[in-house]
């Protein structure tokens, strides 16, 4: 298995169990998220709980939860919007911090496209949700999540270039 580590700040953000796709000439992923549901489980056995003495709150009290897969498994921290200002200065400190960790090819295809992709994700900004590592390390990339026109579940994006491929 493989795990994607923030480059800045060593969180665990993706791993390969969710297939993704190069958006913006590969600067950008696009990773599909799920609603799931997390806690009780009501399995029905076929017995009578009230031929067997049971009583309607017989059991433990387990609350079901609606969580998306991707938040859950990689403990991803949502933080507040950014407006327009915020986010072109996260964006330029972001590129900053994250040239000194890249070089050679990888250091040129970021910077080519860079821009690009960050017109991109400025072309949604109203329609993103932020999320930051379990950390929550202020100079780390950020992972934004949108819905698709008409979509019941939220769509990730990353920096793939700020992603750092780990075997587990």
């Amino acid at each position: 298995m493989l795990v994607y580590q923030d480059k800045l700040s060593g969180d665990e953000l993706l791993s390969d169990s969710f297939p993704y796709r190069e958006l913006e000439n590969g600067v950008l992923w696009e990773v599909d998220g799920h609603w799931v549901v997390q806690g009780a489980v009501d399995v029905d056995i076929g017995a009578n709980p009230s031929a067997e003495g049971g009583g309607d709150d017989e059991g433990v009290d387990d609350q079901a939860v609606k969580v998306v897969d991707i938040v859950d498994t990689f403990r991803l921290q949502e933080q507040p919007a950014f407006d327009k200002k915020q986010f072109i200065s996260h964006m330029k400190r972001y590129i900053k911090n994250l040239s000194a960790k890249l070089e050679g090819d990888d250091l040129d295809a970021f910077k080519k496209n860079v821009e690009s992709a960050t017109k991109y994700l400025l072309s949604k900004l109203k329609d993103l949700q932020f999320f930051v590592g379990e950390s929550m390390h202020d100079d780390g990339g950020v992972v934004f999540a949108y819905y698709k026109e008409g979509a019941a579940d939220p769509t990730f994006l990353y920096f793939a270039h700020g992603l750092k491929e780990v075997k587990c």
